[in-house]
């Protein structure tokens, strides 16, 4: 049983949101091979758009940022025109939409992007992960290190790509600053063993997601910008330290955001609550936290805590283009198939049943 506390209404940024849940970012590897968005995304938005506010799957900036196959890009004219399309379904039925702008740095292989280069990251450290690429399962290969006077150029491509997703009629974009990716790299030590002014001491690290942020901010309203983070969740094979090394990284990466004024921050919470505490008496806009394996009961209990303002959806969301009417009248909901996650094509994408259709 949901409780009252998702139900009243929030403004984030420019957007008058009805009720305090939203679509959690998904990779669902359903785009074209020039990385536009697949036949079927507009459909897969639309169902969903009674979520209010909509953040889209990780889209890359630029060809380098790229990870996996059959994902969307937002730095081409295409692009831009398919996602166009997305966004005018979103708003045609109500929600709103942010494009999240993600790059896989040393999560990626030659063989998932269009130019087939070395991927690239903040040290030339692999992440000895596994990766689906189209001749099979491979390892990530050893990252080339972005040279200090490249950077600038990365930083470059997250703001043309955050205009890009505007130009596209998006609401915002969020930065994909979590979940083992080239930003989150930049923060972990263990990836990111630079001796320049990107490398080193937690200022350092922290460096490149703020300048980022910056950049994106000054592109497009940081009332349009968004970010997320994921303090000491291991994928991608990151590590970040004991509780204490986290606890400083994170609290400073923060505390520097929260002049920018950013839309909100997103917290893919692995379980520190006085780690996500501290973020709720420093942040000033609106605070969406996520977590792994809740039940639906669970889902207002960050917000009832007064730990959130928001709780983003993932698999319930996936599963159940209703997902917001079934949780309003309490019904059944709808399991996911993992089977068909990751698989391409609308078998497990726009098919699951509505309770009108069930």
């Amino acid at each position: 049983m949901t409780t009252a506390s998702l139900w009243q209404p929030l403004t984030v940024g420019r957007l008058d949101l009805p009720h305090r849940l939203a679509l959690s970012p998904m990779t669902r590897n359903r785009a074209n091979p020039d990385g536009t968005p697949g036949e079927h995304t507009a459909t897969y938005y639309r169902q969903r758009a009674s979520l209010g506010l909509l953040i889209s799957e990780g889209t890359q900036p630029s060809e380098d940022g790229q990870g996996y196959f059959a994902t969307p890009g937002i730095h081409t004219s295409e692009q831009i025109e398919g996602w166009r399309e997305v966004a005018d379904a979103v708003h045609e039925d109500g929600g709103h939409l942010f494009i999240q702008l993600m790059h896989a740095g040393r999560i990626s292989h030659p063989d998932n992007t269009p130019h087939h280069r070395q991927p690239v990251g903040p040290s030339a450290i692999s992440a000895e992960q596994d990766i689906h690429t189209p001749r099979g399962v491979e390892k990530t290969p050893v990252p080339r290190e972005l040279a200090t006077e490249e950077i600038a150029g990365v930083i470059d491509e997250f703001r043309q790509s955050a205009a890009s997703a505007i130009a596209a009629g998006a609401d915002g974009v969020e930065i994909h600053a979590a979940n083992g990716y080239l930003l989150h790299q930049f923060l972990a030590p263990n990836a990111n063993q630079r001796t320049d002014e990107y490398g080193g001491s937690i200022e350092n690290r922290a460096r490149f997601v703020l300048e980022i942020a910056q950049a994106v901010a000054d592109e497009i309203g940081a009332d349009r910008t968004g970010i997320r983070i994921s303090p000491a969740f291991p994928l991608g094979g990151l590590e970040e330290g004991d509780a204490g090394a986290v606890r400083a990284q994170y609290r400073y990466l923060v505390g520097e955001l929260v002049p920018l004024n950013l839309a909100y921050l997103h917290v893919h919470h692995l379980g520190d609550d006085e780690l996500l505490r501290s973020f709720r008496e420093m942040w000033p806009t609106a605070l969406l936290v996520v977590r792994y394996g809740r039940d639906r009961d669970a889902i207002a209990a960050d917000i009832d805590a007064g730990l959130a303002d928001m709780a983003p959806l993932g698999r319930f969301a996936l599963a159940n283009p209703d997902v917001v009417e079934r949780l309003r009248t309490d019904a059944p909901l709808n399991d996911a198939d993992p089977a068909t996650l990751y698989t391409g094509g609308a078998n497990g994408y726009i098919d699951y049943p509505t309770l009108a259709h069930a």
